[in-house]
């Protein structure tokens, strides 16, 4: 998908119907499963209520994961290729991820207190996952403090790939150390450990999340573009 990202016309006609397509979708999937999964939903046998916390966090943490993953991915072909698209699918796509990443931590604490009796832990899984919102908020400002966009886009890149390591981390933090965290629950070796009935509605607000970030992402790289459009007009026409 990012290598078409390469031609900007090819782009700015798909994201044109794409943008607002997943926009509709992500306000469907959030109506149907916000109310699914707040009202309809069982309460757990343990953790009672709160539980429903799982339905906003879950889909929180992965997404930020993954939203990293995908700069990442992006900030490898813009750095080697020098794809300039590539490079606005990263920028684009970090405050998304970092705003995601805060709803995690968020809806963690609010999850942390009733459950764990705290409201912070500084164990494997949130402080990496903390590390994760840093570096999100670094790559923003590395983009944000230098002028040059060629420059601040290839020490952006570096630095998100760097940044990659924090992934694994995060995701087998709870192997690899003590932790409040329980182990994976839905992809597992011999299947989820959800019941369906709160497995169903958490796909949903999955997808919700993911409709969300498409449309977001889509959205912001217009506005990239026709902001250096505007400015490469106003350059040539001072030129003149």
């Amino acid at each position: 998908m990012l290598s078409s990202f390469a031609n900007p016309a090819r782009f700015m006609g798909f994201s044109s119907w794409a943008a607002p397509a997943l926009a509709l979708l992500a306000v469907a999937l959030f109506a149907i499963g916000l109310p699914w999964a707040l009202f309809v939903s069982p309460a757990d046998y343990q953790q009672g209520e709160t539980v429903r916390i799982m339905y906003v966090h879950v889909p929180a943490a992965s997404f930020s994961m993954g939203i990293y993953a995908f700069m990442g991915a992006a900030s490898f072909i813009g750095l080697v290729w020098r794809h300039v698209l590539a490079d606005i699918a990263a920028r684009s796509a970090a405050p998304i991820g970092a705003t995601y990443a805060a709803l995690c931590l968020l809806t963690g604490s609010l999850w942390g207190a009733p459950t764990w009796g705290t409201w912070w832990e500084w164990d494997g899984r949130l402080t990496s996952m903390l590390v994760l919102f840093l570096i999100y908020l670094g790559y923003i400002g590395l983009w944000s403090s230098i002028e040059d966009e060629e420059r601040a886009a290839k020490l952006a890149a570096i630095l998100c790939l760097v940044g990659l390591i924090n992934l694994p981390i995060i995701k087998f933090s709870v192997d690899w150390w003590s932790t409040l965290h329980q182990p994976a629950s839905i992809f597992r070796a011999e299947g989820p450990a959800i019941h369906a009935s709160m497995l169903a509605p958490l796909a949903v607000m999955a997808g919700a999340y993911a409709a969300l970030f498409g449309a977001l992402l889509l959205f912001n790289m217009r506005a990239a573009i026709h902001r250096r459009r505007i400015e490469a007009a106003r350059l040539r026409a001072g030129a003149t």
